[in-house]
């Protein structure tokens, strides 16, 4: 079940809430240091990661499920968002060239028709980016954040998940690893808990990312596909030799032999 949008507006906005928001912009800015002239799609609820990308990038949208709800962003200039079903996104086929999911998978019953859609709308080399809570983190097991409602990952599952689906993830990373309490001294230490947990906590982290691109298997071609059916209709019977009628005698043969009385 999906968390309901205001709640998620509101946890940004929160002290807690943005230096999650600071943590995990500084982490996709590490795997993404560019999207100048791309197209970008923020699944779920991603526009807090999408500020940057909407001064670089040819477009960004935002696609909400309706299961969650939709709020306008940005909120000062032209509406970028829109609301989805997961299994049916009202894009085009092969539209953006990276997409990043955030607070959708963990909440989602639909988790392989999004991907599924994710897989159409995705350009052909393009990147896709998800963002789940670690099932082995303090943030899956706080339910006073986002982070700890729904289903959590592994990395582990998360790349079976992405090769069920066509995809084959690229690199792991973690983020959050500051834990998930409103204290104030921790807060300001968030940068000093990201490095030492980088370094030596990394299953611990409060979020999973994986990055993977789209699977495309190639045909053979159409010509080589006539050319083998070709090779397979011209291949004669071997109950008889080619060209024989029914009782095993030649139409040649036929016509040369003299009949009988």
């Amino acid at each position: 079940m999906h968390a309901d949008v205001v709640e998620l507006r509101d946890f940004y906005r929160s002290p807690l809430g943005q230096v999650a928001r600071r943590m995990v912009n500084r982490r996709v800015r590490q795997l993404w240091p560019s999207v100048a002239g791309l197209t970008v799609l923020g699944l779920g609820y991603a526009t807090p990661f999408l500020g940057r990308m909407g001064e670089e990038a040819d477009r960004v949208v935002a696609c909400m499920p309706a299961a969650q709800g939709v709020l306008p962003w940005p909120p000062d200039g032209p509406n970028r968002t829109t609301i989805g079903e997961e299994g049916e996104l009202p894009f085009p086929t092969q539209y953006f060239d990276r997409i990043l999911l955030v607070h959708a998978l963990e909440g989602s019953e639909q988790v392989r028709p999004m991907l599924r859609e994710a897989w159409r709308v995705l350009a052909g080399g393009g990147r896709l980016l998800i963002v789940v809570p670690n099932r082995r983190g303090l943030w899956a097991r706080r339910d006073m954040t986002p982070f700890g409602s729904g289903h959590p990952y592994s990395a582990g599952q998360l790349s079976r998940l992405l090769r069920d689906c066509m995809f084959t993830p690229v690199q792991t990373t973690h983020a959050l690893f500051v834990p998930p309490f409103r204290w104030r001294m921790l807060q300001r230490g968030a940068a000093a808990w990201e490095r030492a947990g980088e370094r030596w906590f990394t299953r611990f982290a409060g979020l999973v990312m994986i990055e993977a691109t789209k699977q495309i298997y190639a045909a053979p071609p159409a010509r080589a596909v006539a050319r083998r059916r070709e090779r397979l209709v011209a291949v004669p019977s071997p109950m008889r030799p080619a060209g024989a009628g029914r009782n095993g005698v030649s139409a040649a043969a036929a016509r040369t032999s003299p009949a009988r009385p």
